[in-house]
């Protein structure tokens, strides 16, 4: 008898069940308050991350957290940016001190789409305040794309305001190809969704399973796994390549800044590599937390 089969429906079933377990917690906000990341300076640790970018202008990594987007300093001490200590869920960095965002105000509620053009110290809402709330957001090709999880959809606007509904489906992540703006990459329970028509569709999820994606360049396409397996594609996902496995578990984000360099976030940290993925160094450290 062969275990092979066996033990790969076993590896696919368990990573599944990790990925829904995520997009469960994911899809609800706390009520509970979180003290963990509760202040300025040294005594500042930070958790609950739902994104990573660095700002063009000066290289400076936002990290976008349960309680508040964060930057380190050149120890890995990090800083609440402006004084909002909301929730921010999907968080992108769309050009020089240019954020998009959306989330959960600390009064409760949805956010909808808001945007800052000064990294993250003050927001303005564009639309969809009380009605949305996107878990992943894109911006490429002059166009905001978002996976809307209060209502399940992607949804597309060229400008913050007003949008075209897509696919209805149920992903944790997603990205757009740099070079075809119809090309869209979802993750999903069963596996990568592909959509080549700007997100009006997408085929069934096909293995492997990852938690989150990231597409810097054409040939260059990142995912991150649900036990925190980085692995690249050259053909679009197509085929994987397992660079390695970053410390600290289960991922709770990724953001390609270019074909090397490459952010992630786990459990214990974030790490940054600079060699398309085959090595990380900490640049800052998370606190474990069970939470959402």
């Amino acid at each position: 008898m062969n275990p092979r089969p066996a033990a790969a429906a076993a590896t696919a079933a368990a990573l599944t069940l990790t990925l829904t377990l995520t997009l469960t917690a994911c899809s609800s906000s706390s009520t509970a308050t979180d003290t963990s990341a509760s202040g300025h300076g040294s005594g500042v640790t930070v958790s609950h991350i739902h994104g990573l970018g660095l700002d063009p202008s000066d290289q400076r990594l936002y990290v976008a957290t349960h309680e508040g987007i964060y930057t380190p300093d050149a120890k890995g001490k990090p800083t609440l940016v402006g004084d909002s200590k909301d929730d921010f869920m999907g968080f992108t960095v769309a050009g020089k001190k240019t954020f998009y965002a959306s989330g959960h105000p600390t009064s409760g509620g949805n956010k909808g789409l808001i945007k800052s053009t000064d990294a993250g110290r003050t927001w303005t809402s564009l639309s969809l305040s009380g009605e949305s709330d996107f878990h992943a957001l894109e911006y490429a090709h002059g166009t905001v794309y978002g996976y809307d999880s209060t209502n399940g959809l992607l949804r597309t606007s060229e400008d913050g305001t007003t949008w075209k509904d897509g696919a209805a489906l149920k992903a944790l992540d997603i990205t757009v190809s740099p070079q075809d703006s119809g090309l869209l990459l979802a993750t999903t329970g069963e596996g990568v969704a592909r959509s080549t028509d700007g997100g009006k569709t997408f085929t069934a999820g096909r293995q492997p399973v990852m938690a989150f994606l990231s597409w810097p360049a054409q040939d260059e396409l990142y995912g991150i796994d649900t036990a925190g397996g980085l692995h690249r594609s050259s053909d679009g996902g197509s085929t994987w390549k397992k660079q390695s496995t970053v410390a600290g578990g289960q991922p709770q984000a990724l953001t390609a800044v270019s074909a090397q360099h490459v952010l992630a976030a786990t459990q214990s940290g974030v790490y940054e590599s600079k060699d398309g993925g085959r090595t990380f160094t900490r640049r800052l450290d998370v606190e474990a937390s069970g939470g959402h």
